[in-house]
């Protein structure tokens, strides 16, 4: 892996488990399984600006599995959006940090989301609008394995494909998981690449969704998509608790659980390799 991309991965992690840490409970699994896919995002993949968080013409992201607030923040914080000081703010009585994503609240939210299915079809809209001002922007947006239960994924995934919008870039954080099993004992979403393509959109796999640099060439590979008059669905599999691994044992379990600080250390003393 890319040195300076691992570090930064490395960094995420730390405080994600850090502000949950904190707050003492959150939805540790599905944060860290998005780690590398917002790190390549937001340190080197997107049109943005932290400076001009309001940019026109800039990239977005939405993250409709928007339970994943807490690993968005953290990627926001190190790319220097707000300092990091306000992560171990999470959840808290006038937080800017709320556990689901919020637009009005936060620096550098896109979308609020947390009604699983609604993101997405907000940011096909976003997309959309995109197309009608001319003004070069890439939308790209997060859906649970979970959330791909949602008949609104569906509809919204069709209207997406009849548009012709191909400035935007979805991903599926495929860990098989869900609050309370397996995605496959709940409703089974498999074949979910067969699914994508059914629907008319440009579907590219990433075995390992947790190897940064296969996550960015994925997302380098979606670009070039540009033009072909079709949206682009980039397939993640993903570990769901991916880089601790005490966590990741949990399995379904680790979708919101109780973390103490004490957690958070063991879990960090992990991810820096000092365990």
């Amino acid at each position: 892996m890319d040195p300076e991309l691992k570090r930064v991965c490395r960094d995420i992690r730390c405080d994600i488990m850090t502000c949950i840490g904190h707050l003492g409970v959150g939805h540790v699994g599905g944060c860290l399984s998005l780690v590398e896919l917002l790190a390549v995002l937001y340190f080197g993949e997107m049109n943005i600006d932290p400076a001009d968080p309001k940019k026109k013409g800039r990239d977005r992201l939405v993250c409709s599995k928007g339970h994943a607030g807490p690993a968005v923040y953290a990627t926001l914080a190190n790319r220097g959006y707000f300092g990091k000081e306000e992560l171990l703010t999470l959840n808290q009585g006038g937080t800017h940090l709320p556990s689901h994503c919020d637009m009005n609240l936060t620096v550098g939210i896109d979308m609020t989301t947390g009604s699983l299915g609604q993101g997405f079809s907000c940011a096909v809209g976003a997309a959309l609008g995109a197309k009608l001002e001319k003004d070069g922007a890439r939308i790209f947006t997060i859906i649970g394995d979970g959330e791909s239960q949602e008949g609104q994924i569906w509809e919204a995934a069709m209207f997406a494909a009849a548009k012709k919008l191909d400035n935007l870039i979805g991903f599926t954080d495929y860990n098989k998981l869900q609050i309370d099993d397996t995605v496959a004992k709940v409703n089974d979403i498999a074949p979910l690449a067969e699914k994508w393509r059914a629907f008319g959109w440009n579907v590219l796999e990433v075995t390992n969704g947790n190897d940064a640099d296969a996550v960015r060439q994925a997302v380098r590979t979606a670009k070039e998509n540009r033009g072909s008059g079709r949206p682009t669905m980039v397939i993640l599999h993903t570990v769901k608790g991916c880089g601790v691994s005490f966590i990741e044992a949990m399995g379904a379990a680790n979708h919101n659980t109780n973390l103490s600080e004490e957690d958070a250390r063991r879990a960090i003393a992990e991810i820096r390799g000092e365990a």
